[in-house]
């Protein structure tokens, strides 16, 4: 992983110093994944992910990066694909499984996966293997908006404003619906 600090033990991978605040974009262009700071995640027993953003606190605007370390067993966000941004994943270490659409894939650190916009087809889902955490950067384009589609729980989530992973604040619109929770174009238009 990055060296000191292990997902093993959540409570210390906040306690990383130096954090990509302190950055001098100014100065370099370098930043040190050993000095993220990563911010915890969980929900329940099935998902946990400790991350970081990476591009954004250096100036990129149209290129969204984020460090990933995903416990062991572990999955770090629901199965879910883009219709309006790809996303490429780079294994750093560990091992785990990609879900991708109706298939399943291993991998491991120096892999790369690229997951194009799209639809169901496109659904992916990184897993850390039992036995050991699952580290990796993840890139994505910014485009915005964007509608996600969540295939295992009948989702779809709609951003515009900012692209996901971007800054929540400048979001002026964030929703969640069941998919078949939709209603006629004319509804309400008397």
């Amino acid at each position: 992983m990055r060296g000191e600090v292990s997902v093993a033990d959540p409570a210390a991978a906040c306690l990383v110093p130096n954090s990509v605040e302190e950055v001098d974009v100014t100065r370099s262009p370098v930043l040190k994944l050993a000095a993220l700071k990563l911010t915890p995640q969980t929900h329940g027993e099935t998902f946990a992910a400790h991350f970081a953003p990476v591009a954004a606190p250096l100036g990129a605007k149209r290129l969204g990066s984020r460090y990933v370390e995903i416990p062991a067993g572990k999955r770090g966000w629901p199965i879910h694909c883009h219709h309006a941004n790809d996303e490429l994943f780079v294994i750093l270490a560990g091992r785990g499984t990609l879900r991708f659409g109706e298939e399943a894939f291993a991998v491991e650190a120096g892999d790369v996966v690229v997951c194009p916009a799209g639809g169901p087809e496109t659904a992916h889902q990184l897993i850390a293997s039992p036995d050991e955490p699952l580290a990796y950067l993840a890139v994505s384009t910014m485009n915005e908006p964007d509608v996600m589609e969540y295939p295992d729980s009948g989702k779809l989530t709609v951003f515009a404003g900012a692209a996901p992973g971007g800054d929540k604040t400048a979001r002026r619109v964030a929703m969640t619906v069941k998919a078949d929770s939709g209603v006629d174009y004319w509804d309400g238009e008397e």
